[in-house]
């Protein structure tokens, strides 16, 4: 059974940790607001929209192209959100930049005094909830929290409240950004790997079509790729993590991947939930890495044969999980295209101290 949302400190008084949103129950309805695609839809018909790819389409909204069916939770997202005085957590990150290997990392650090994190990830051990849901059920987006009207289970949650999010920094509300008590995650990835993983994701999605790879690469060109441009989204959150480190994190997925124990220890540093020298001792940080594992992840049932529910379309869960490597665009592209890519973007960050050119 699913603990109560109300719980949420332990004996000693302090955080016993988020519980995942799919098991919030909200007791009374908490009150319907009109969704966001009926709210925004006149606002949404004036803005400027092109096609993304073949079977998707991109609106400009105040500077960054959104995919059609993520807008209005956007924009919701923006005008409605509440940050906590108690603190919020909020990942962030470009499409497939490993945000569901982040929300699992960032999920078992800061429920570790909620669930016991398990030493083994055996199919019978079902105690975690990382075991039985995808991370997507326990860290929610938060576009799909509003486009699907459950802010009453948004607003239920115990604090800490983790969420996610790909709007850029510059679309995030003001109760966040002006919070001196809420946390931002930001996970940032090699952009040609970013692509491939983006090219196999949507091609899962509306098969029998496919969508030519020609159209995804190129999308980072024409500001088509969801959230563009690629290089304002990055650097909204870098500026901002050289600004206020305190307030923002910023990681590379290539250094995770490296080295997730120092990665996992940094997320729990800043989120004021640093690992106690006994809980270091008794190897709690090499058991949530091993939890969150791409190979466990895969592994489980619940993520190889269900489906997840996003902006009221199926996904299968099994999708959001494939190589998860580094250097993997190098069985795609050809050199000429590689090189192309890595000029056009080290123009556009030039100056900023950000590159990409210690991910491969």
């Amino acid at each position: 059974m699913p603990p109560s949302p109300m719980s949420s400190t332990t004996a000693a008084g302090q955080s016993a940790g988020p519980v995942p949103f799919k098991d919030i129950v909200v007791v009374g309805g908490g009150g319907a607001r009109q969704l966001p695609a009926e709210e925004y839809r006149d606002i949404i018909a004036t803005l400027p929209r092109k096609q993304s790819t073949p079977f998707t389409t991109v609106h400009e909204y105040d500077g960054a192209w959104i995919l059609d069916d993520w807008l209005p939770g956007t924009m919701a997202f923006r005008r409605r959100f509440e940050a906590r005085a108690a603190g919020d957590v909020v990942l962030a990150s470009l499409p497939k930049c490993g945000t569901t290997w982040l929300k699992a990392l960032a999920f078992a650090t800061a429920a570790r005094g909620r669930y016991d994190v398990p030493s083994s990830c055996e199919d019978g051990d079902r105690r975690h909830p990382l075991l039985r849901l995808n991370p997507h059920e326990c860290v929610p987006f938060v576009e799909v929290v509003y486009n699907a009207g459950e802010e009453a289970k948004l607003d239920a949650a115990p604090s800490p409240r983790i969420i996610s999010t790909h709007a850029p920094y510059s679309l995030l509300p003001a109760s966040i950004t002006q919070s001196s008590t809420c946390k931002i995650i930001y996970i940032s990835r090699q952009p040609k790997d970013m692509l491939i993983s983006f090219w196999h994701f949507i091609n899962k999605r509306i098969k029998p079509n496919i969508i030519p790879f020609s159209d995804i690469w190129n999308s980072i060109y024409n500001d088509a790729y969801p959230e563009s441009p690629i290089w304002e989204h990055i650097l909204g959150y870098w500026n901002m993590s050289k600004m206020e480190p305190d307030r923002v994190l910023f990681l590379k997925y290539e250094d995770v991947l490296r080295d997730p124990i120092k990665n996992v220890e940094k997320i729990a540093e800043f989120i004021g939930q640093p690992f106690s020298d006994a809980e270091k001792e008794a190897g709690i940080i090499e058991s949530i890495v091993k939890l969150c594992s791409l190979e466990n992840l895969k592994a489980s049932a619940m993520n190889s044969t269900s489906n997840y529910q996003r902006l009221m379309k199926e996904v299968p869960s099994e999708s959001f999980f494939r190589k998860g490597v580094v250097g993997d665009w190098a069985n795609y592209v050809t050199p000429d295209m590689a090189e192309r890519m890595d000029k056009y973007l080290a123009e556009k960050l030039q100056g900023s101290g950000f590159s990409f050119t210690d991910c491969l």
